[in-house]
């Protein structure tokens, strides 16, 4: 990370310098770390500008001109979630960053970074890369802005994106640099887009040409066209290259980098992380390596389909797994960590409970176009035995120095359902009195479009599971959603009426945000199913977010004004009253006092201000 520790590895220059918005964490839960591993296990000689001062190119000149390329990444979020909230307010920390302080990465920081290193060293290979630059590969809606943004390799001038997981597509990029070749030649590797110019030759006739920017910024049929073919393109084994025009010019993708196998995946994490943060931070704890420091991730990739997630166009839906012998050596190396607790705090991945499934039939997986295996139905050719994550978890339990292991990771309950010795073991042995789940919603309409299995599947899951306690007082945290695509006030009232009955008042809820490239972005923006083509109904403007917000958590005496006025809009006063049935009394209830005597004031809150000169919060 400084001059001073490239000489002191006895470099004369640095081959690939790294540029993140997040702090560097030697662990492989970070992307610049993974990454600069692989390509360290390679040969090549690799430093790591973190968070860098964007207001100059000064920072990208630390370890002079990069012999390859920069690799430029916004970080493991994209920096416009990582900076506000579902209603544009600016967030009060940044968990990437040391002691949670905001304002050290800017908004859209990828455009920052590419520009910056563009303008360091003319000539240098600009590779963008990460979730912000992959999801916005194509031309995009944009919450915070309110309109389509045209695919981010044109802002951001950057030579080639690599999209999804990065590590084969970065690998044969700087193999082929090293080799001689110029970054135009290696336009043809699998997980890259790049930008095609006017004069160009088009791609051969077997890519797909998508509605155009023009056509997707001005109608919402074309926009949902657009989106359709992204999802049934997402299937490495038979996906089409695509080609989209922005005027003249145009942003080509090539098709998805292939799985990693069991034993490429088992290479990349034995390899030798410290998993701690850069000695240069001192004592300042970065808050998202507090929480994944003792955690151990076994696979990639989900095929749950949720129109609300990006994983599918980011890690892909086939889900990749490490080996138990991987695993297990690596929960070995965890042990003899300083101040290890002996407490593993997770072993999952994007989804707890997919350890090792796929498609049984390979012939079908190479063609199949589903963009969910497990919704409407479970798919009959999907294996959902549960024995390997089952024996893996046993045997990290045995494990010397191990006095317990979590699954902290989100559980899929109608995969969970399917195999009774999982819950039990789940409930015994690996949930440390809270287990997380994810039912999102109770309405089927709303559960529909966002491809959840209905609410029964909880309601059965959760008997499963407080039976398989034995008496433990184990408890389930659900997270709800409000404001998503399909939702209105009656669907609210719905899981309102449905939380009353069960007795859950979610702590923390969650607000739809419209993040690039989903499909229930897709429905935000256009009022249109793109998979089914349907109509659906969009909650917007910040009053309709707020009162179903409100609704989730309708026993809060600071939101009885809201959830009042949403009952009334909804014809529902019959839920107003004393009465066992009420959501609501009739009178408002005292709201608790501070300390001081003084009731609590709303915090006055900066929203969404793209060219602030400070990052501090409004007073």
């Amino acid at each position: 990370m400084t001059p001073e520790e490239v000489a002191g590895r006895g470099w004369d220059r640095v081959d690939v310098v790294f540029v993140t918005g997040d702090a560097y964490v030697d662990h492989p839960s970070f992307a610049a770390a993974l990454l600069g591993r692989v390509l360290e296990a390679d040969g090549f000689r690799v430093a790591v500008l973190s968070q860098p001062d964007w207001h100059s190119c000064r920072p990208w000149q630390t370890f002079g001109r990069p012999q390859l390329c920069f690799a430029v990444s916004a970080g493991n979020m994209d920096s416009m979630i990582n900076h506000y909230t579902a209603n544009r307010k600016v967030r009060n920390d940044d968990a990437y960053s040391p002691g949670g302080r905001i304002g050290r990465r800017p908004d859209r920081a990828t455009l920052a970074y590419c520009q910056r290193a563009r303008e360091a060293y003319k000539g240098v290979p600009v590779i963008a890369g990460g979730v912000e630059a992959s999801l916005r590969r194509l031309a995009h809606y944009d919450y915070w802005s309110d309109k389509v943004r045209r695919a981010i390799i044109f802002d951001a001038k950057a030579d080639l994106l690599v999209y999804g997981m990065g590590e084969d597509p970065l690998r044969q990029i700087v193999r082929r640099l090293a080799d001689g070749e110029s970054i135009a030649d290696v336009r043809d590797v699998r997980g890259t887009a790049y930008r095609l110019g006017a004069s160009e030759t088009p791609p051969n006739n077997e890519a797909i040409v998508l509605p155009s920017c023009e056509e997707v910024s001005s109608d919402p049929q074309a926009f949902a066209r657009m989106t359709e073919v992204i999802h049934h393109q997402t299937n490495p084994y038979s996906a089409r290259r695509l080609v989209q025009y922005h005027d003249r010019e145009a942003v080509v993708v090539n098709p998805p980098a292939l799985p990693l196998s069991q034993g490429e995946l088992d290479r990349i994490y034995g390899l030798p992380f410290t998993r701690r943060p850069h000695p240069g931070y001192g004592d300042e704890q970065i808050p998202a390596f507090e929480v994944i420091k003792d955690s151990i991730q076994i696979m990639r990739g989900c095929f749950g389909g949720c129109t609300f997630c990006s994983i599918a166009v980011h890690q892909g839906r086939i889900i990749q797994s490490r080996s138990e012998a991987s695993v297990l050596a690596e929960i070995r190396g965890l042990v003899k960590q300083p101040g290890f607790s002996g407490v593993i705090s997770d072993v999952g991945g994007p989804t707890a409970n997919m350890y090792r499934m796929n498609c049984s039939d390979p012939e079908m997986r190479d063609k199949c176009r589903r963009t969910s295996c497990l919704h409407p139905t479970i798919c009959k050719m999907l294996t959902t035995d549960h024995g390997p994550l089952l024996r893996l978890m046993k045997a990290a339990r045995k494990e010397k120095g191990v006095k317990g292991v979590l699954v902290a990771s989100g559980v899929r309950m109608d995969l969970a359902r399917r195999s009774k010795a999982y819950i039990g073991h789940l409930a015994r042995h690996h949930t440390g009195g809270l287990l997380k789940v994810a039912p999102e919603h109770s309405d089927p309409e709303v559960l529909r479009r966002m491809k959840k299995p209905p609410i029964e599947d909880f309601g059965e899951f959760a008997k499963e599971f407080r039976s398989a306690c034995g008496g433990k007082k184990q408890y389930l945290v659900p997270y709800f959603m409000a404001g998503h695509p399909g939702c209105d006030l009656d669907a609210m009232i719905h899981l309102a009426l449905f939380l009353k009955r069960t007795g859950y008042r979610p702590k923390k809820v969650q607000d739809f945000i419209p993040g690039p490239m989903d499909i229930a972005t897709c429905m935000y923006y256009t009022g249109l199913d793109p998979i089914s083509g349907e109509e659906v109904y969009v909650p917007r403007g910040a009053r309709q977010r707020r009162l179903q917000r409100a609704l989730l958590q309708y026993f809060l005496p600071e939101n009885y004004d809201d959830v009042r006025a949403a009952l009334k809009e909804a014809g529902r006063e019959d839920l107003i009253g004393d009465g066992r049935q009420c959501l609501i009394p009739s009178r408002a209830p005292k709201q608790p006092a501070k300390k001081g005597g003084r009731r609590p004031k709303k915090a006055a809150r900066a929203g969404y201000r793209p060219h602030r000169k400070t990052a501090k919060r409004r007073k």
